[in-house]
């Protein structure tokens, strides 16, 4: 055995083994691989999953109002596909940690309508929108591990839910609130703890842990193993890969650590200071000032003065 690890030539193929089956990390990858155009079927394929029908990209879109500071538009992508109908539609995935998520998937969802809609066209030309969280966090409690929400208006008194009828759907709308409003669905991806055994289950395992089956059918998963496996990698983008793994450790390591300060002091101000005292590790770290700021919650001013 131990001549086994001391014989260069065994102890490279062992590593190499060790990495047949390791895939570059999804939040990584829609950062920096799957914008590019040929490696577009790896995302069909998830928001095929996704949303339950065969969706094809037309194009990522980008704009100088998605880039709210210098690292901005890798936060987020937004993407404008046609549906099984061929019906344009707008897809959001969000895939970073922020305060204030909430917030920022109203705001992303809201950026995304109104930056595809034209000046001056009727408003039968907005597109449907699908925000889809991937969250590597705690955002709130509950037992499952995917949640999907929508508008709907709910009777005050009777609590029944209002139908267009035929007459106002032909005369005063044109299509029904399923259809045009805004689609929210969170994927709690540390919450699932079950066998893979659906397409989406396959989906949910691979963003949790990076494993993908060597046998799976999956869309979107099957062309993942070609195209985003960790020894395909260079060693420089292996060392970049290696820092954002770790800054996202210092990440949570910042968010969980005020957390707890808060809790032990009871009170807004020990979060708030907590917050501090993490920025300037991270500030030490040398974590880039904009994302301590979007993380922490702090403006850059207060972190450049730490």
């Amino acid at each position: 055995m131990e001549k086994e690890k001391s014989d260069p030539k065994i102890k490279e193929e062992m590593e190499k083994r060790e990495l047949q089956d390791r895939y570059i990390r999804f939040d990584w990858a829609i950062k920096r691989l799957l914008r590019q155009k040929a490696n577009f079927v790896v995302l069909e394929g998830f928001l095929t999953v996704m949303l339950g029908e065969e969706i094809k990209i037309a194009e990522i879109l980008e704009s100088e109002g998605n880039q709210e500071c210098a690292d901005d538009k890798f936060n987020h992508v937004d993407i404008k596909a046609l549906n099984s109908k061929g019906e344009i539609i707008i897809v959001e995935i969000q895939n970073t940690r922020e305060i204030h998520y909430l917030e920022r998937i109203l705001y992303g969802v809201a950026k995304a309508i109104t930056e595809h809609i034209y000046i001056g066209e009727g408003y039968e030309n907005i597109k449907k929108v699908y925000s889809i969280s991937i969250l590597y966090f705690d955002i709130g409690t509950g037992t499952d591990y995917i949640y999907h929400g929508q508008n709907q208006f709910i009777g005050v008194h009777t609590g029944d839910y209002l139908h267009i009828n035929r007459r106002e759907r032909d005369v005063l709308v044109s299509r029904l609130p399923a259809e045009i409003f805004p689609e929210y669905i969170l994927i709690r991806v540390n919450e699932f703890d079950q066998v893979a055994r659906t397409p989406l289950n396959e989906w949910i395992k691979y963003l949790k842990d990076g494993t993908i089956q060597p046998d799976t059918t999956v869309p979107g998963l099957r062309e993942a193993r070609e195209k985003l496996a960790y020894d395909s990698m260079s060693p420089t983008e292996r060392y970049i890969y290696k820092r954002h793994i770790d800054d996202l450790v210092i990440q949570e390591e910042a968010i969980d650590t005020a957390r707890l300060e808060g809790r032990i002091e009871g009170k807004a101000e020990g979060i708030a200071e907590g917050m501090r005292q993490i920025a300037s590790n991270m500030k030490q770290q040398g974590v880039e000032i904009a994302t301590i700021a979007r993380y922490t919650g702090l403006s850059e001013e207060t972190i450049l003065a730490l």
